[in-house]
């Protein structure tokens, strides 16, 4: 199963997306209930007030904690009907899906909105309160506590944002955003980087900091330190931001790992590693960009793979290496022609599919010898034989030995295949070979809308005349005098008569070179 199809069942996303966010709200109440008692007692001049402060603390989380749970719940569930239906394999209506995958990408923000609306309602709550239990409040009082409520609001906020972003990546991300992407959803407004950073810093940075500043205007609560005192709470805070800060690695590390194993794979040659993690936020954009690049190499090496079958493969990389252009550089060439003699005749009476078989079983070796162990090229194939190229692309000089071992190796393979066919009581084959070097000019001709790589010049058409001379003078591999002054290795070299080549002014001088 597809990575990004591996999804947790629907009650249990949206249970972990739902209960994201207790826990740090708890633990904001707890320790601000804590901190109060401890620093803003002291302020509290009568035990009415301080009966007061605790009745208020009780009443209003009995009052607001439900109110804020069913705001929650409301929003969280109300995406539990398009995720029931995907994994089940069912397709919500497209309006449905779209209000759901923007609001489980705006989950975050309701989260934040909810909790800081109950948050900030504190300061105006108990200030009036205790306002209305006594005529006159400790004026440090109007600033010790909100700024308390203040600081464990930014700490329970700010965690409460990233578990539920955890929760919303863990379970419901994967379910709505399998087969699309997550950052182009409309109304979609997911928390960039900066955002993330800027909630780090102040719930790592300036809460503590804070904490520790209200310390030094309170007056000592009775029976405790006030040095040690500090010290712990300046260790919930540092703790405090220690989890905001394994968080936001979370967060942040996972799809850079992912795109840092996938960049590795395409380095290694595979291109198959697409990166299946929906975001909403720039890492969305990222690991869509990234996987529509990997899509059009991979479109790419398929394209120059079915190139190369036509044209082949070391043909299609000079082609994608130079410029396509109807253009080309004049360039020194061995160049080879190959004829299958009398294939006319061998082709008349057997059944077209014989002949095709035939063929091919006779060009797969060819090609192997040529492109596989020579270094050439076949430029074209002409029907009953080709037209090779050594010597294009690669900065050697013994294009002309490659080209005459690549032509010995042709007749040790042609009489491998002509066994095997007379074992299957078929005709053997018998070939012509001609070799000539000499400079021709070798890139692209045709048309702005067809184009075919190939090498033109003299050379070509006296390589191409050399082969028809292997019927003249009755031998198989045929190489003009110019490839045999270009040869590093001249042993085993027939000097054969000089031969009238059509075109050519003067006979030119021929060897042979079988076996």
């Amino acid at each position: 199963m597809d990575a990004a199809l591996k999804v947790p069942r629907p009650r249990r996303a949206l249970m972990m997306t739902a209960l994201a966010p207790v826990v740090p709200q708890l633990l904001g109440s707890a320790f601000n209930i804590w901190y109060n008692l401890a620093v803003v007692e002291p302020l509290l001049a009568t035990e009415a007030l301080k009966t007061r402060f605790l009745q208020t603390c009780v009443i209003y989380n009995a009052i607001v904690y439900p109110i804020a749970m069913f705001l929650w719940l409301r929003q969280v569930f109300s995406i539990g009907p398009a995720v029931r239906m995907l994994a089940s394999g069912r397709q919500p209506e497209a309006a449905a899906l779209v209000r759901a995958r923007r609001r489980v990408i705006n989950l975050p923000w309701r989260i934040a909105e909810i909790s800081g609306a109950a948050w900030l309602l504190c300061v105006p709550v108990f200030l009036i309160s205790l306002g209305a239990a006594s005529g006159s409040l400790d004026h440090r009082l109007l600033w010790h506590l909100p700024i308390s409520f203040l600081v464990s609001a930014f700490i329970s906020v700010t965690h409460s944002i990233f578990l539920v972003e955890l929760a919303t990546h863990w379970g419901l991300f994967p379910a709505l955003f399998h087969d699309t992407r997550a950052d182009l959803t409309p109304g979609g407004r997911a928390l960039s980087l900066r955002g993330r950073g800027l909630l780090w810093a102040i719930s790592a940075g300036i809460c503590p900091i804070g904490s520790l500043l209200l310390l030094s205007f309170a007056p000592p609560a009775p029976g405790t330190d006030p040095a040690w005192f500090a010290v712990f709470v300046g260790t919930v805070g540092v703790a405090f931001g220690l989890c905001t800060a394994v968080m936001i690695g979370r967060l942040v590390s996972e799809p850079i790992d992912q795109l840092r194993a996938a960049a590795q794979s395409v380095s290694e040659g595979r291109l198959d590693s697409d990166v299946h993690l929906p975001r909403a936020d720039e890492f969305g954009f990222l690991i869509a960009e990234f996987n529509h690049m990997l899509h059009e190499l991979r479109e790419k090496e398929r394209l120059r793979r079915t190139f190369g079958l036509h044209v082949g493969r070391k043909t299609a990389n000079q082609i994608l290496a130079r410029d396509p252009g109807l253009s080309g550089v004049e360039q020194l060439l061995t160049i080879m022609f190959v004829d299958i003699r009398s294939f006319t005749r061998r082709t008349a009476s057997p059944p077209p599919g014989e002949t095709v078989r035939m063929l091919n079983e006779f060009l797969r070796v060819m090609v192997s010898v040529v492109e596989t162990r020579h270094n050439g090229i076949i430029n074209k194939f002409l029907g009953d034989g080709f037209m090779a190229l050594f010597g294009i692309g690669v900065d050697a000089a013994n294009h002309a030995d490659e080209a005459l071992a690549t032509g010995r190796d042709m007749l040790s393979e042609l009489e491998e295949l002509n066994t095997r066919l007379l074992r299957e009581n078929r005709e053997p084959i018998a070939i012509g070979i001609g070799i000539h070097t000499g400079p021709a000019i070798v890139g692209s001709i045709g048309s702005s809308e067809r184009l075919e790589f190939t090498a033109i010049g003299s050379p070509v058409n006296i390589a191409s005349r050399v082969e028809g001379l292997t019927k003249t003078v009755d031998r198989s591999l045929l190489l003009t005098e110019a490839t045999a002054k270009h040869l590093l290795d001249k042993a085993a070299l027939e000097n054969l008569p000089p031969q009238t080549v059509p075109g050519v002014e003067k006979p030119i001088q021929i060897y042979s070179a079988e076996l």
